[in-house]
């Protein structure tokens, strides 16, 4: 399977503490050495820059092709969309949601970073309300109580399912 990710899922897994999902799930995940470069800004949170400096041998850095394109997004979204269409990508992560309009529009399987620990949940990888916990209340990920909701409810139906 190959995988890419932007930024913001990346950040988020690691603040969660559900960043080891990324190989168990997909194997390798590339990412452009753009998102590498958002992921260093000075505002990051320190344990993803940890993570980071560390990083492990499964997230390969490659850079499209394409040096850019008119999408009106961030340079890492940017390039890690054209990055999945380079490499006919399998899902690319990313959770802002006009790069996922640009993503699906392009024909790319965008999944943000809930549909990933649902699926870290199937897999019964991860306790997936630890991790949303952890989620609204140590980072800037937002979701509505409904939203919530339904997230657990999938992922409660899937492994209760047949």
């Amino acid at each position: 399977m190959i995988v890419v990710s932007d930024t913001s899922p990346i950040n988020y897994l690691v603040l969660c503490r559900a960043i080891d999902v990324l190989p168990r799930l997909y194997g390798q995940v590339f990412v452009p050495q753009a998102v590498i470069t958002e992921l260093r800004h000075a505002n990051t949170p320190q344990p993803v820059k940890d993570w980071l400096a560390t990083s492990p041998p499964w997230l390969t850095i490659r850079d499209p092709l394409a040096a850019s394109a008119s999408f009106r997004l961030d340079l890492g979204e940017t390039a890690a969309i054209l990055l999945a269409e380079e490499l006919h990508a399998d899902r690319l992560l990313i959770d802002v949601r006009p790069g996922y309009r640009v993503a699906k529009s392009r024909g790319l399987v965008a999944v943000g970073t809930l549909a990933v620990l649902i699926e870290a949940s199937h897999a019964k990888l991860i306790n997936l309300t630890q991790c949303i916990d952890l989620l609204e209340k140590q980072t800037t990920f937002r979701m509505t109580p409904t939203l919530r909701s339904l997230v657990v409810f999938l992922a409660n139906a899937r492994v209760s399912g047949p």
